[in-house]
């Protein structure tokens, strides 16, 4: 690991016109604690944020909801009018107090979720809008429909999902082209296999949260610690790494309100993992 840029993890087109930097950045945690209120350390987080240009993440993921609509006014804040980068916001889940989430699909607060992230990201125009949860208790097609219609409008450039099933993906693609899916995926947890398998056969880019999770691989004396102490690299810079070699069209995210964790992250672009490792650590936990 020579240098600290995310462009060491190369690049993908997010729907095949988009590219960012494979290594990106997760806004959630530069709020309060259950994603609630303001930071505990306004100035760490505003210094996170400010530093991602410099470190090559062009990439950011937010939502109205984390704060809620705490994260998306900092990023306006500190990277307004977001020179090379590209800001990625999600909507559809409402907050009653921390760590408290509720869907919510009716079409008119969808179209609110948009109008209300533009204006407070101030652009016009979200380069990727997340339905961050598909509502049940709405008819799904009337959820993808407005978004379908945002999209003609102008006000969205590319239609994400975030906690689907192929079916669900499959289901969206007559109103839209999904262009990114953002699922819980991580060393440890593999729940999304098929879906990844998914994304990666149709290009469609796999924005894994919660990427430095390992659960039981994270012990001491671990695969995951051990290939770590071999590398002279941190636990979470080798699972981010496992992720870049995983699949060309994942892009983690991990979040951070902490400038040095973050220039900690962005190192995992530049490691590269031998087949030999990269196979161990995709056993340790089958």
């Amino acid at each position: 690991m020579t240098s600290i840029n995310a462009s060491a993890s190369g690049t993908f087109k997010i729907g095949g016109d988009l590219e960012v930097n494979r290594l990106g950045f997760g806004a959630m945690r530069v709020t309060g604690k259950g994603i609630w209120g303001e930071p505990a350390d306004p100035k760490a987080a505003r210094d996170t944020l400010a530093a991602l240009p410099g470190l090559g993440v062009n990439l950011i993921d937010t939502a109205d909801s984390y704060g809620p609509f705490i994260s998306e006014d900092l990023i306006r804040e500190v990277l307004h009018p977001y020179k090379g980068l590209v800001i990625a916001t999600k909507g559809g889940l409402t907050r009653h107090g921390p760590d408290i989430w509720a869907p919510v699909g009716r079409p008119e607060y969808l179209r609110q979720c948009v109008l209300m992230s533009l204006r407070r990201l101030g652009v016009e125009r979200i380069d990727l809008w997340q339905l961050h949860r598909i509502d049940t208790k709405v008819p799904r097609d009337e959820q993808f429909g407005v978004i379908r219609d945002m999209q003609k409008e102008g006000l969205i450039r590319h239609v994400g999902l975030s906690e689907v099933s192929v079916e669900d993906i499959q289901a969206a693609e007559p109103f839209f082209k999904v262009a990114t899916v953002q699922n819980l995926y991580n060393l440890g947890n593999r729940q999304s296999e098929a879906v990844l398998d998914y994304a990666t056969k149709h290009n469609i880019g796999f924005i894994p949260w919660f990427p430095l999770a390992a659960g039981e691989l994270a012990k001491e004396g671990s695969v995951l610690s051990t290939i770590a102490k071999k590398l002279g690299a941190t636990d979470g810079q080798v699972a981010l790494a496992w992720l870049l070699k995983r699949s060309p069209v994942m892009l983690p995210i991990p979040g951070t309100g902490n400038p040095h964790h973050l220039a900690d992250n962005v190192k995992g672009a530049s490691l590269e993992l031998s087949q030999e490792d990269f196979e161990a650590l995709e056993h340790a936990v089958k």
